[in-house]
């Protein structure tokens, strides 16, 4: 898969600087240029749409991680997904780590049960993850919708028509991935094979508990309330991502209404995630944007000003994010050296203190005898 990926990244490439080149690299810098500083603004703003993300998950874990914590996670998470080779599932790999740092401080004492933690955050982790894909599914429904309803040319329809059939062909694929997990058994059943392969005392082993997954996963999906709680507030979480299209491109003299912005934002994120085999779907993400934008009357010097803003914003936003992700790595690293070495220091002034105990004890014991045997010889 990482082959792939590395033969989609000089495609992307490739992409970007036809476009550039077709729609006059001069006109981007002009537009861009006289947006100025202000456009700065998107790169926080951009923190609270995964803010609503982060609430999300937090429901899914029964708020056992402060909210705050699991935004920051969030971040990190996205970062990877987008700017790290990794097929979009590193993020998910990186997000299960960092929140057993908190649960695991926080679970009342209970230090002991790491596979219980490990268990419950990966449940969470693979549950929001087709929470996810329901709400992509449902705002690229919605995208569809709202430029079918402002466009009536037979190209815009046309372009319309294909991507509704690519949703609809594509979606008995998850369908089908949680009619599996709910029968039960899976993650118990991949467990069993990768025991078989690798062999049962192989280190990659260490900590799963294939069955115990399986319960939490059916358990967490069985709670249909809880389900559509994270649904809507991820979707608000995508809806209010949409207002950043709208912020940039007012921003960049050429308006459009919310509806039209949304629009964009959903068809965009539909194609970036079909196009997961490219890098950060670089070059990709470049066409469907400049593409959808044109649709609603953008300029194709504006549209690509938009494309290019929206990168330079996830590249920034990424950046602090995996920045401050390395920072925490550090600082946790560190401190467990410090606490070794407190633990070690402390071992070994112990060891001559119960060494002294012990012989305390060893002369206490002798002195009741001696003195006994000191009492009997004396004369009478």
């Amino acid at each position: 898969m990482k082959w792939l990926q590395w033969l989609g990244l000089p495609v992307g490439i490739a992409i970007l600087i036809g476009l550039a080149v077709h729609d006059g690299a001069r006109d981007v810098v002009r537009v861009i240029g006289a947006a100025g500083p202000v456009l700065l603004w998107l790169v926080p703003f951009h923190a609270l749409p995964l803010l609503l993300d982060a609430h999300a998950w937090r429901l899914l874990l029964d708020k056992r991680a402060p909210l705050g914590f699991l935004w920051w996670v969030a971040t990190v998470r996205e970062a990877v997904n987008r700017l790290l080779p990794v097929v979009g599932v590193g993020g998910e790999i990186v997000g299960v780590r960092l929140a057993r740092w908190k649960l695991r401080a926080d679970d009342d004492g209970d230090d002991g049960d790491d596979g219980r933690d490990m268990s419950r955050v990966t449940a969470s982790v693979i549950v929001e993850v087709f929470v996810t894909i329901a709400v992509q599914y449902a705002f690229s429904a919605l995208g569809v919708v709202l430029i079918v309803a402002a466009t009536g040319d037979g190209g815009s329809l046309r372009t319309i028509v294909t991507i509704a059939l690519a949703l609809l062909l594509t979606a008995p694929l998850p369908v089908l991935a949680v009619f599996l997990l709910r029968r039960g058994g899976v993650f118990h059943a991949i467990e069993r094979w990768a025991a078989r392969l690798l062999g049962a005392n192989n280190p990659l082993m260490m900590g799963i508990d294939g069955k115990q997954l399986d319960a939490d996963l059916d358990q967490l999906m069985s709670r249909t309330g809880l389900m559509f709680r994270a649904f809507f507030w991820q979707l608000g979480g995508y809806m209010l991502g949409a207002f950043e299209t709208w912020w940039a491109l007012t921003l960049l003299g050429h308006p459009v209404t919310v509806g039209e912005a949304l629009a964009i934002e959903a068809i965009t994120q539909a194609v970036r995630h079909a196009a997961f085999m490219v890098p950060a779907g670089l070059g990709v993400q470049e066409v469907a944007v400049v593409l959808l934008a044109q649709l609603f009357g953008v300029s194709p010097d504006v549209a690509l000003s938009l494309a290019l803003v929206k990168r330079m914003r996830e590249m920034v936003f990424g950046v602090l994010a995996l920045l401050s992700w390395q920072a925490a790595e550090i600082v946790r690293t560190r401190r467990s050296l410090r606490d070794s070495k407190r633990a070690a220091a402390a071992a070994s002034e112990a060891l001559p203190a119960a060494a002294g105990a012990r012989v305390r004890a060893s002369q206490a014991l002798h002195e009741p005898h001696s003195n006994s045997k000191a009492r009997h010889d004396q004369p009478h």
